[in-house]
C-alpha cells in the first residue's frame, strides 16, 4: 500500500514491560519503510527503559499510570492535556498495537491521516471507524508475529524480527561491579535465575525453586538470583534465597560450591537495564513466564521457562537467532508448534504440562491464584533440562 507524506509516526503500546519489548520488530519495519521518519513510542511509564537506547525510535512518550488514583476532576483534567499534547504533535500516522479504548481515542485524537490498528473484539460500539486500516492477526502467531501483522498487513514488513535490547555501558558497568563483589569472574559459569512474576499464579513452589538452585551450586556453578522492586516479589525471592542458604549451602562441600557459597543474592537490586546486564552476563536464564524472562531472551541468553496457564505459541521466549536465518520458512510463523508441552524455539525451551486445560489464561485454578499445571512439573524434571541444556550452551 502507498503511504504519502509520512513524517511523523506514533506507535501506541499502553502494556507490560514484556508486551512492549516484543514490539521492537514494528519499529524496525517502519524505519525499514520510512527511512527518514521521526518515530515516537507511547507507552506506559515504568516500561519505557525496554525500549529507550534502541536507535529505531527517536523519542519515546509516557501515560502516566498514576493517573487512577486521581479524583474524578483531576483525572479529566490530566486525560485532556495529555490528548492536547498528543494532538500538538501533528503525526501522519498512528500505528495501535494495544487494541484498547484509551489507544483507539488518542489515535483519533492525533489527527493521523493513516491509523492502523488490530480489529476491535470488544469496546464501544463504532470502535472499528476510529481507524483507517485495520488488521486480523492470525490468532495462533506469537505475539511478535501479531504486532507485526498491523503494519505488514499494509505492505509495511521486515525480514529481521530480532527483538533488541539497548545496555548501556555504565549499567554493564555496575553489574561487572556487582558480580566482582561477590567473588565472580568471567571465566565462572553463571546462571541467572529469577523465580518471581508480577502475576504470582505464574510462580513455581518454592521448595522446588530452591532443590533446583541448590543442584546447581552442587555443580560448581555460581547462581545469581533476581527480583523485580515490587515488595511481594522481593519477599517470594528472599525466601527462596534464605532457604537455600540455612537448608542447602551448609551441606555442600565448600569446594563443590566454588568456596564463595555459590549463590548471589540480587534480589530488589537492579534497574531494568541492569537486570538484562546481568541476563547477558550468564550462560543461561531460569524462571517463568515474565518480563525478565523476555529481556533475557533478547540479550541473547538461553532460557529454561517455567509455563503454566500461558500459551508458549502466544508469550515463549523469542530467538533472535532463528528469526533472522528462518524468516522464509513456513515453520517460522509458528515457532512453538504445540497448544503446550515441552517445546524448544532456538537456544530457549519451555517446560510446561500437557494438559488439555492448558494454556487456560486463567489466574489460578478456580480462583485460588495457585496454578496446578506449575506445581505439578518436579524439580527433577527441570534438572533433566537444565542439564542438557548446560551441556550445549
Amino acid at each position: 500500500m502507498n503511504f504519502q507524506g509520512v513524517r511523523k509516526i506514533l506507535v501506541i503500546k499502553l502494556r507490560h514491560i514484556g508486551d512492549v519489548l516484543l514490539a521492537v520488530p514494528v519499529f524496525r519495519a517502519l524505519r525499514e519503510h520510512f527511512g527518514d521518519a521521526h518515530i515516537s513510542a507511547l507507552v506506559n511509564s515504568g516500561t519505557e527503559d525496554v525500549l529507550s537506547g534502541n536507535p529505531l525510535i527517536n523519542e519515546i512518550l509516557l501515560l502516566e499510570r498514576n493517573v487512577k488514583g486521581l479524583s474524578l476532576l483531576k483525572r479529566y483534567v490530566k486525560e485532556i492535556g495529555f490528548l492536547k499534547q498528543v494532538r500538538a504533535r501533528g503525526v501522519d500516522m498512528t500505528v495501535d498495537l494495544t487494541g484498547g479504548d484509551r489507544a483507539a481515542i488518542l489515535s483519533l485524537v492525533s489527527g493521523a491521516r493513516y491509523r492502523l490498528g488490530w480489529m476491535p473484539r470488544k469496546g464501544f460500539p463504532g470502535k472499528r471507524r476510529l481507524y483507517t486500516h485495520l488488521s486480523l492477526p492470525e490468532a495462533g502467531d506469537h505475539m511478535v508475529l501479531q504486532n507485526l501483522d498491523v503494519v505488514s498487513d499494509f505492505g509495511i514488513d521486515t525480514q529481521n524480527l530480532s527483538v533488541d535490547f539497548h545496555i548501556p555501558e555504565k549499567d554493564r558497568a555496575v553489574v561487572r561491579a556487582m558480580l566482582k563483589e561477590h567473588k565472580i569472574t568471567e571465566s565462572d559459569s553463571v546462571v541467572h535465575i529469577h523465580p518471581t512474576s508480577r502475576w504470582l499464579f505464574k510462580c513455581w513452589k518454592d521448595e522446588y525453586m530452591v532443590e533446583v538452585i541448590g543442584w546447581l551450586v552442587n555443580q560448581g556453578l555460581k547462581v545469581v538470583v533476581t527480583s523485580s522492586r515490587d515488595p511481594k516479589e522481593i519477599n517470594k525471592a528472599k525466601k527462596i534465597v534464605s532457604l537455600v542458604s540455612d537448608v542447602l549451602l551448609p551441606h555442600i562441600p565448600a569446594l563443590e560450591r566454588g568456596g564463595t557459597g555459590g549463590m548471589v543474592d540480587l534480589c530488589g537490586t537492579t534497574t531494568i537495564k541492569q537486570l538484562a546486564a546481568v541476563s547477558d552476563a550468564a550462560d543461561l536464564f531460569f524462571g517463568v513466564d515474565s518480563a525478565p524472562m523476555h529481556i533475557a531472551a533478547a540479550v541473547g541468553t538461553p532460557v529454561v521457562a517455567l509455563f503454566g496457564p500461558s500459551g508458549a505459541f502466544h508469550w515463549g521466549p523469542w530467538d533472535n537467532g532463528s528469526s533472522l536465518s528462518d524468516v522464509q520458512s513456513a515453520a517460522f510463523k509458528s515457532p512453538y508448534l504445540q497448544k503446550n508441552g515441552i517445546q524448544t524455539f532456538g537456544i530457549h525451551t519451555v517446560i510446561q504440562r500437557e494438559w488439555g486445560c492448558i494454556p487456560c489464561g486463567s489466574d489460578g485454578c478456580e480462583g485460588t491464584k495457585i496454578s496446578k499445571c506449575l506445581d505439578d512439573i518436579s524439580a527433577g524434571e527441570v534438572i533433566d533440562v537444565l542439564r542438557e541444556k548446560l551441556g550445549k550452551h
